[in-house]
């Protein structure tokens, strides 16, 4: 885990300290309105003050011991510490997070179960249609519906989750709702789907035949092994959720990490962009991480 994230940063560095993207840097620190307007001279005298001689390999390091002390520079467009920023977008995304997670967990493993179990049944084909029907509406669409519905037509909810006047609940509601919607059906469905595959199995129907109460069969027999696959693609939802985010706090104007990502990249905020795609290859590498230890930890059969 380490080892990729080392990896991953040295090749972030080396994106980010192209040319095209010093120039940039350099216009925004030096009050200029277009890299066109950056004299060479200027820029030339701008690359050295900043140390831009140094080889590569010593400026990394350099920028990797920052990076371990919490030092991430300042941004560019809002003008202050990068850290404060991530700090603040984080902490509200991961709110929103928690209850995406609080809710979809029950309600998407029930109704996966539910179906699973109940093959063929009018519940099955109920649940699998409307699965299908959330996962295959984009987002986009989901929310302008939700807001046309609920906050323009009958103003339960407010439009806008921007949380002007302090933190709300309800203004949390509509981009909560956009990502369950989605988030629900998909992992119901892929529950259904282990669910049928268990039931399928020798050593449940050797149980069925021997007389055991079918509750017993499905809690015994069913469910843990059931689990394994809609567990593990829970942990991998922490990156996944990570990019659907960004449209839904960006529709919403929700001050999260996908809105500060969106800001920053249309600015060209260099400073946060760097950060904000650090912190999203850990999530993707702590998600995958976390992913296998759940399917190790459920399954006995596989050994490390």
């Amino acid at each position: 885990m380490l080892l990729i994230m080392l990896a991953a940063s040295v090749l972030l560095f080396a994106v980010f300290d192209t040319d095209q993207f010093r120039r940039k840097v350099a216009v925004a620190e030096l009050g200029g309105f277009g890299v066109a307007t950056l004299s060479e001279q200027d820029y030339q005298h701008w690359l050295s003050r900043n140390g831009f001689e140094q080889p590569f390999w010593t400026r990394y390091g350099q920028w990797l011991a920052r990076l371990s002390h919490g030092e991430l520079g300042e941004s560019l467009e809002k003008d202050v510490p990068v850290a404060t920023l991530l700090q603040e977008s984080i902490a509200h995304t991961a709110i929103l997070g928690f209850f995406v997670f609080l809710f979809m967990i029950p309600l998407a493993l029930l109704l996966g179960l539910l179906a699973g179990v109940n093959e063929g049944s009018l519940l099955d084909r109920g649940i699998s249609l409307l699965s299908v029907l959330t996962t295959s509406t984009p987002q986009i669409a989901t929310a302008v519906l939700l807001t046309v519905v609920l906050a323009l037509g009958l103003n339960w909810v407010p439009a806008k989750s921007a949380m002007l006047e302090g933190w709300s609940f309800r203004e949390l509601i509509l981009p909560l709702l956009t990502l369950l919607i989605y988030e629900v059906g998909y992992l119901a469905r892929m529950t259904r789907a282990a669910t049928l595959e268990v039931m399928a199995a020798p050593y449940v129907r050797t149980a069925v035949l021997k007389g055991l109460p079918w509750s017993r069969v499905v809690s015994r027999h069913v469910l843990r092994n059931a689990l394994i696959v809609p567990v593990t693609l829970i942990c991998q939802e922490l990156n996944g959720l990570l990019s659907q985010i960004v449209v839904v706090e960006v529709f919403f104007q929700y001050a999260g990490f996908g809105r500060m990502l969106f800001d920053a990249a249309s600015f060209g905020d260099i400073q946060v962009l760097q950060a904000a795609t650090l912190v999203a290859v850990l999530v993707a590498v702590l998600s995958q991480f976390l992913s296998d230890a759940a399917y190790v930890a459920l399954n006995p059969r596989v050994q490390f």
